[in-house]
């Protein structure tokens, strides 16, 4: 028996060291989205928003932070904002254990409310981190995509913010602001996001080529810009996409089209190809009249997207449109 359990032993152990070998060859190797990778660890990091970073820098030396709300269009920086923000709080080691992160897009019923954001919000914490550092004896709350959440839900979250306002602290995001319910607007401080600038955008995207050791273009650069419609994270991943479709070649200009797409036989959305339809035609040689009609019809195109019409027969009837009004004289 003892020789088996040596024999056990000696065996159990050669696999675990190289095991762990293993794993930090993996950790090595292992190949992280961009979006993640180059997303701000500071709030200095955070591009273009300015009066947001200097009002919750403000905030944070004085370690009282509001409930907060962030809105704005996507891609903007805010979750990024907020995460930044309580890594600077809390330091590494308290992180974990002090925000609780919940997508309300996926979770956005009474029952998340009443359980995981009621349970989180009770507990209390301790005001000094392992470092010795001052901490707020506080929690956050992150709610992503709090407009996706039912009235209920607004509703009860309502009535948890008033009773654990001691313990913790609320910040919720949402793309628009008026899908949330005015007593919880009400009971926070509202930061709006702004698209950001073709400079900004420029400036990320040539550092990322820079750190990646890319090969561009100014004209693919400027490309990734335009389609990415101030939406820095759709502009990372498009980059990516790009340097994993041409890995001898640079970002060019054809490329960049080429992975933004604007085909739906081909699996890219209607509402993306509509969005690209509408530069060309305004940049078109047609009169106003001929515009107007068919920016008209893009509207109640788009309407019927949302509203979960099918794709192509929308498609189909937006170009009979153009087409009828292309052919017309000036």
């Amino acid at each position: 028996m003892q020789a088996f359990l040596k024999g056990t032993s000696t065996q159990g152990t050669r696999p675990l060291k190289e095991k762990g070998a293993g794993t930090s060859g993996e950790k090595k190797q292992k190949s992280v989205p961009w979006v993640e990778k180059y997303r701000p660890k500071c709030m200095e990091e955070v591009a273009f928003q300015e009066e947001v970073v200097a009002v919750l820098k403000k905030t944070i030396e004085g370690a009282d932070l509001p409930n907060l709300l962030f809105y704005g269009p996507p891609g903007t920086g805010k979750t990024s904002t907020i995460l930044a923000a309580a890594r600077e709080l809390y330091g590494p080691e308290l992180y974990r254990q002090r925000v609780l992160e919940l997508n309300a897009s996926d979770e956005r019923g009474i029952q998340v409310v009443r359980e995981k954001v009621k349970r989180f919000a009770q507990l209390t914490v301790a005001g000094h981190r392992t470092d010795g550092k001052p901490c707020p004896p506080f929690k956050i709350i992150i709610l992503d995509e709090a407009d996706s959440m039912t009235n209920a839900a607004q509703a009860a979250l309502r009535r948890t913010m008033e009773k654990e306002s001691r313990t913790t602290r609320f910040c919720l995001i949402c793309n628009y602001v008026s899908r949330i319910i005015e007593p919880l607007t009400s009971r926070c401080s509202k930061f709006r996001f702004k698209p950001l600038a073709n400079q900004v955008q420029e400036e990320r995207l040539l550092e990322i080529c820079y750190k990646e050791n890319l090969k561009y273009s100014k004209e693919g650069i400027a490309a990734l810009v335009k389609v990415s419609e101030g939406d820095l994270r759709k502009a990372i991943t498009f980059l990516q996409s790009a340097a994993r479709l041409n890995t001898d070649n640079e970002i060019t200009e054809s490329a960049v089209i080429e992975i933004a797409g604007n085909m739906v036989d081909e699996g890219y959305a209607a509402t993306q190809i509509i969005n690209q339809l509408h530069e060309a035609i305004i940049e078109e040689e047609l009169n106003d009249k001929q515009k107007s009609a068919i920016t008209e019809k893009m509207a109640v195109v788009d309407k019927c997207l949302v509203d979960g019409a099918d794709e192509y027969l929308q498609m189909l009837s937006l170009c009979s449109v153009i087409l009828q009004q292309a052919t017309q004289s000036n």
